[in-house]
């Protein structure tokens, strides 16, 4: 039974596979409240797919990019969760590849996923969606909207950063996520593990180290004691 978890957006997230098939998913939209709404989401998730913590065997989080403080309270999670349960060190997975893997079935060839980064700013990758999985062209990284290559502005588009950009994202992909769905994240996951996806062994891609995927400094720095502030 695996856990997903994904804080990388302003939609909080949890989901429940039992190898087969997503059991349970669950998700609050709030982007301030990720270290309140999690826990229950985890909860809810665990409890609408009838089973319990003790009977996990995995926990994957997704490791964004997104902003700082809301994608660590994800990662970290997953971490505490899978210590306290004596489960191996959670995977991860690239929250923007769970965008893509959304539009496996609906959409095919050139794709663009672009996420809110907040400071007018999308984190964004592109795809070769397939029969077989969305496999990763370019990315992830942060930019400016408009300062995206053409041929990249020009792609089909999901996510939250198409609405907020669109005078430079002109074309949004009918019925595409605009956010990480946790389902989608563990169906990802268990097809990476399984070696049923592209770019299940391909190094910098697939699975990743549960570590997050910040891509710029945070917004807020602490200064050093006595030191001049930051």
């Amino acid at each position: 039974m695996l856990l997903a978890i994904d804080t990388a957006t302003s939609l909080i997230g949890a989901a429940v596979h039992d190898g087969d098939a997503v059991r349970s998913r669950v998700t609050f939209e709030d982007g301030r409240r990720h270290g309140e709404l999690l826990a229950p989401a985890v909860q809810q998730a665990l409890e609408e797919a009838g089973t319990h913590r003790a009977a996990l065997t995995a926990v994957v989080c997704g490791v964004g990019p997104g902003p700082f403080t809301g994608l660590r309270v994800g990662v970290v999670t997953a971490l505490v969760l899978a210590h306290a349960l004596d489960l191996p060190v959670p995977e991860g997975v690239c929250s923007l590849d769970a965008m893509a893997h959304a539009t496996v079935g609906t959409h095919l060839g050139p794709l663009l996923v672009a996420t809110d980064a907040r400071r007018k700013e999308v984190y964004w990758a592109t795809y070769e969606v397939t029969p077989d999985g969305a496999v990763r062209v370019d990315g992830p990284a942060v930019a400016r909207a408009a300062d995206l290559p053409p041929e990249v502005r020009d792609l089909p588009a999901v996510g939250r950063g198409v609405e907020l950009y669109a005078p430079s994202l002109t074309r949004p992909l009918v019925g595409g996520p605009r956010d990480v769905d946790p389902g989608t994240l563990a169906e990802l996951a268990v097809a990476l593990r399984e070696g049923r996806h592209p770019d299940a062994d391909r190094e910098g891609r697939g699975l990743l180290a549960p570590e997050p995927l910040y891509l710029r400094r945070p917004d807020a720095v602490a200064s050093l004691p006595g030191g001049p502030p930051r």
